[in-house]
């Protein structure tokens, strides 16, 4: 009796194998690429071009918060916002993408954060900002989330870890 049993279990697996066989192939679907946008270059002179930290601190967060904006000529932005406590280390948020000033308005578009692409579509990834004043050493903007005051730092400054 188990021989019988054996021999159908084997013949059901062949029979399977056999079908599975004729299925046709379907090749799997290729994964959706959004293109990636192309940054603008920046008008040569343009003074929000450089490095601008801005050091504040935030109501019911300990410690302080530091941002530094790196806005390339060629349209290309980083964006490092670190929040700095006593005796905890650093907790930061890495950012890189496009920016552009339009009239009195600068905009910040996210297309990587820490690393990973963005969902290009989330209105979340693109900031926009007031320039209310700049010059060779200071910066003051204006968006969503209340005022920016930043200062101008050497090329090629990064935040300490």
């Amino acid at each position: 009796m188990d021989r019988i049993r054996l021999h159908v279990r084997a013949a059901c697996v062949v029979v399977l194998g056999a079908l599975a066989a004729c299925a046709p192939i379907k090749p799997a679907p290729a994964p959706a690429t959004a293109a990636r946008p192309s940054c603008t270059v920046a008008a040569a002179g343009d003074p929000l071009v450089g490095n601008w930290l801005s050091v504040s601190s935030q109501k019911g967060v300990a410690g302080a918060l530091r941002t530094l904006y790196t806005l390339n000529p060629d349209g290309t932005m980083n964006y490092v916002e670190q929040v700095k406590r006593p005796r905890t280390p650093s907790q930061g948020l890495y950012e890189s993408g496009c920016w552009s000033h339009e009239g009195q308005t600068l905009v910040l578009r996210t297309l990587e954060s820490n690393g990973s692409p963005v969902n290009l579509d989330d209105p979340i990834y693109t900031n926009r900002y007031r320039v209310d004043r700049v010059n060779a050493t200071e910066l003051h903007l204006n968006g969503s989330a209340g005022a920016v005051k930043a200062r101008r730092m050497s090329p090629g400054y990064r935040l300490p870890f």
